[in-house]
């Protein structure tokens, strides 16, 4: 059953959501005493809103919109602990030398790495190189490239960890949430699911990258971007959808409760400014781009 959507585009208590956002917040492996606060919260929260308020417009029952939610909230818990000046040299550096990001990118440039060593080899041809441009490379700085490399394998890890806690708070974790957060780095990990579950890992890409295309930080933090704009932002989800990782029924979902304006509020804080008069007009133009 599928009840009217909140205004506030949240399917579970605020005080729930705090505590799942709280999760990001790391110690720092080096510096005892040193917590490493969530980069990535305001980013999955906007994100989760989205996600949830998409899923719930193409049908999806309020028991299955809540837990999607608490999975889309935790999506990038394996990143935790991400240490935003050593992630950012690592990973602005590797951009600068054309070195694959993105696990499925390097196995294709890299056929001989073994499916799930990404971080292994990345490490072995590079390490020498990161200490000549004056990056750590103990474990830690390892680590961050994990973050994105392996990071099948550090959010699995991440969440073992989680999984009791989130049980005395009454939430189940069930395979299919993990499976969803991994969709954008890993489309091939949801082959053979049920329609629904493939479907959900579709709105999150979705969502996350329309989030993160407009996120003025991340975008000058590590993906050397100094603007953003909204046709960008929609030409790599078209992107996404040639290459065969968008549906076009989520495509279309996404483009038109963003030109109805559920979104503008959202993407004004990735923002961090009010959306311009030429943002606003492209946005609400989008209805007549999509076949919903």
């Amino acid at each position: 059953m599928t009840s009217p959507i909140s205004p506030s585009l949240i399917w579970i208590s605020e005080q729930l959501v705090e505590k799942l956002l709280h999760y990001y917040d790391y110690p720092h492996p080096e510096n005892p005493g040193e917590i490493i606060e969530g980069y990535d919260k305001n980013h999955v929260l906007r994100t989760a809103k989205m996600s949830a308020a998409v899923a719930h417009h193409l049908g999806h029952h309020d028991e299955r919109v809540r837990h999607y939610q608490i999975a889309c909230l935790l999506h990038d818990i394996g990143r935790a602990g991400l240490e935003q000046d050593l992630f950012g040299k690592i990973w602005k550096w590797a951009r600068s030398e054309g070195i694959p990001t993105r696990p499925a990118e390097w196995r294709a440039v890299h056929p001989d790495t073994i499916y799930g060593n990404e971080t292994e080899a990345f490490w072995s041809l590079y390490q020498s190189q990161l200490q000549k441009i004056g990056t750590k490379t103990g474990s830690w700085a390892k680590e961050q490239v994990e973050m994105r490399l392996g990071y099948a394998r550090r959010l699995s890890r991440i969440i073992k960890q989680l999984v009791p806690k989130l049980k005395q708070d009454g939430i189940q974790w069930f395979d299919w949430m993990e499976l969803v957060a991994l969709y954008y780095y890993y489309p091939e990990k949801l082959n053979g699911v049920f329609d629904w579950i493939h479907e959900l890992g579709e709105i999150l890409v979705a969502c996350e990258q329309l989030e993160a295309y407009s996120n003025r930080k991340r975008g000058s933090d590590y993906y050397n971007r100094n603007s953003e704009n909204f046709i960008g932002a929609f030409k790599y989800l078209d992107r996404l959808k040639e290459k065969g990782q968008l549906s076009d029924k989520v495509l279309s979902a996404v483009r038109l409760l963003t030109q109805r304006g559920l979104f503008d509020t959202i993407l004004s804080e990735a923002r961090d400014e009010q959306l311009s008069v030429k943002d606003l007009n492209f946005l609400r133009s989008l209805k007549s781009q999509t076949s919903a």
